[in-house]
């Protein structure tokens, strides 16, 4: 059917009603349509001058206002806290590609001696600091005032949504999806009273609504009940959880510190500041701060897999034996394993590694000990323990000295005459050396790798091209030093009384890289890990239902309607509104008919439909309308149940 012109409508229009249109038409005289304003994106006016916007359309200006409270939505909104979360996770990523300094500080100066040009940006941007750098908090701090945000006005619709009533049972519970109804010959207030203790007694809470006959209207009773606030509390509680975390982790790290040392067998180490190779504290943990003992490695031990065997050479197992003492006096002895640390207070003890450590000695031409220790060498990788290591000879000798050395734990000769490792254990150890002479640089103060040695400005007195030969000493061997410096020992640290069947195997006392941490807040962010879980798996697996029954007195007797409603996807609705109906039923000492028969299904758009004689389908619309007004809900039910205007719901 087409639209009136408009003299058309001024003149079927007796009164003068047809004005209106002409009035309309001055408005815009342009426009084809009288009823569309001179203003409209679309008028003719506007299309001939070009303008993008309607004339006098100005937006307000928020403000400051205006404009913090526009953020303020924006940073606690639910999409903007994931984000957060989602980005929080990739700004970690860094942290595990990279040696962070305040977990492994060698593996930094090793990166930056293996990567000198690229170091110093990386370090700029803070790649080896990424958990204390500042867009790292800053996303944190975001991420956690996200969450308050969230949390708080939740929980206060949660904590009204407790305390209110079930909702108003619906006119047309027909009209729901899942719905069965029988006709019983029973009282009706005896089988809404039953109804409701069923329906208190699975955990629902529920409300009676009763209402009398009114004209044709026949006297209703009925029983509201709601369940599954738990899911909401789930939810609050896992969003509340990651803010403790959030919370302990960050004030944890002020208190907690991690620190490394290297310990030989028999040597021991004393809880403070000054005796760890290297360490990284919280910015509130003082210099007194640690707990006071002292550790002792009495042995190390290692197995390994026999040789002729397929996996010759690995080691089964590491153990580092150690005794404790605390001040009184007090000695107790602990055992530090791979993944399995040892607690000492609040200390917690890893082993990180472990290798040999050559005792060396080394005397000047008047045969006094200038040098005695012994020094760790560090593996190289390889299942054998070829380790390299360093000797710093700072005094007692006309200039300073460094050697450089290999160590092979049972040594073997390639075809080009070069030395390798065969076994890991000491079957045939050897130790190699070469010398350097001149400045170490350690003089001026600059802090230098006690692993490496820079060449820079030595003399190299043996090995190479010098056409000196390399120091090579087995355990016990003694050798001259270039230049008639001195002598240099290997010495042999077999315990005395050992049975020489075992060779040389205990000749070279080892050593373990232990790592010292210190966290108080493990405990709490446990705690709050935990309740994330929790409250996770209560929120997606609690279901939210409601649940209807209604006892209508018709002249057949009285019919028994039986409904629920879901928040979401609830796939066992349907079977949990059939259980409790016939649960109901055989209560009141009536033989339920199969669900199929009990109830047709409800239409998907909640419309049922009627035929007319012509065949044409038409939604019956007056005759299903809902009569009853539901009561108010809060805001966190409003997608949850039926309401005023809903097809589920009570109607106008």
């Amino acid at each position: 059917m087409s639209r009136p012109s408009s003299d058309d409508a001024e003149k079927a229009t007796p009164d003068g009603e047809g004005s209106k249109a002409a009035d309309q038409s001055k408005m815009n005289p342009d426009s084809s349509d009288p009823r569309r304003p001179s203003d409209h994106f679309d008028s003719a006016d506007l299309s001939a001058s070009g303008a993008s916007e309607p004339s006098g359309a100005v937006s307000p200006a928020l403000g400051i206002v205006g404009w913090a409270r526009w953020a303020w939505r924006q940073l606690t909104s639910m999409r903007t806290a994931l984000v957060l979360l989602l980005l929080l996770a990739v700004a970690a990523v860094p942290g595990s590609l990279f040696p962070q300094r305040s977990a492994d500080p060698n593996g930094v100066t090793q990166y930056q001696s293996d990567h000198p040009d690229i170091f110093g940006f990386l370090d700029s941007i803070s790649m080896f600091d990424v958990y204390h750098s500042p867009w790292f908090s800053a996303i944190y701090i975001l991420l956690f005032v996200s969450l308050i945000g969230c949390i708080l006005p939740r929980t206060k619709h949660h904590l009204k949504a407790l305390r209110s009533r079930p909702p108003r049972t619906p006119a047309r519970l027909g009209r729901l999806a899942d719905f069965r109804s029988e006709t019983a010959d029973v009282d009706a207030e005896e089988a809404i009273d039953a109804a409701a203790k069923q329906l208190r007694g699975a955990g629902y809470r529920i409300e009676r609504y009763d209402s009398p006959a009114r004209g044709k209207r026949p006297a209703t009773r009925s029983v509201s009940a709601e369940r599954g606030y738990l899911r909401e509390t789930g939810n609050l509680v896992f969003h509340a959880a990651l803010v403790g975390v959030l919370v302990a982790v960050g004030i944890g790290g002020a208190f907690k510190y991690t620190g490394q040392r290297v310990v030989v067998e028999g040597t021991t180490f004393v809880n403070t500041l000054l005796d760890y190779s290297s360490m990284n504290r919280g910015q509130a943990v003082a210099e007194d701060a640690l707990e006071p003992y002292a550790m002792t490695l009495d042995s190390f031990d290692v197995t390994y897999q026999p040789p002729g065997s397929n996996a010759m050479s690995q080691a089964g197992d590491f153990a580092a034996n150690v005794t404790i003492r605390r001040p009184g006096g007090d000695e107790t002895s602990g055992v530090v394993k791979v993944n399995s640390p040892l607690t000492i207070g609040g200390d917690s003890i890893y082993l990180l590694g472990n290798g040999y450590a050559p005792t060396i000695t080394i005397r000047d031409v008047d045969d006094e000990i200038i040098y005695h220790d012994s020094v760790a060498f560090l593996p190289s990788g390889d299942a054998q323990m070829t380790s390299q290591g360093v000797v710093k000879v700072a005094d007692g000798l006309p200039e300073q000295l460094g050697l450089v050395g290999f160590f092979y734990p049972t040594v073997a000769e390639l075809d080009t005459g070069a030395y390798a490792s065969q076994y890991g254990d000491l079957l045939n150890p050897l130790l190699t050396l070469d010398v350097y002479a001149g400045d170490l640089g350690i003089d001026d103060g600059t802090p230098r790798n006690v692993y490496a040695l820079d060449p820079t400005g030595m003399d190299r007195l043996t090995g190479g091209d010098t056409g000196v030969e390399s120091i090579e000493l087995a355990p016990g061997d003694t050798a001259d030093l270039p230049d008639g410096m001195g002598t240099i020992t290997f010495e042999d640290e077999t315990p005395e009384g050992t049975d020489s069947a075992l060779g040389s195997t205990e000749s070279v006392k080892r050593f373990a890289s232990l790592q010292v941490h210190h966290d108080a807040s493990a405990v709490w962010v446990l705690v709050f890990a935990v309740l994330a879980v929790l409250g996770l798996l209560t929120a997606l697996f609690v279901p939210r239902r409601r649940m209807w029954v209604k006892a209508v007195e018709t002249e057949d007797g009285v019919e028994l309607e039986y409904a629920g409603l879901a928040r979401g996807e609830d796939p066992t609705l349907a079977a949990a509104v059939d259980q409790m109906a016939e649960k109901h039923l055989v209560g009141l000492g009536v033989t339920p008919k199969e669900p199929d028969a009990a109830a047709e299904p409800a239409e998907p758009d909640g419309a049922r439909e009627t035929v007319e004689p012509d065949g044409a389908a038409v939604p019956d619309e007056a005759s299903d309308a809902p009569k009853e007004a539901a009561a108010p809900e809060t805001p966190d039910d409003a997608s949850d149940g039926p309401r005023r205007g809903d097809a589920a719901g009570s109607g106008r």
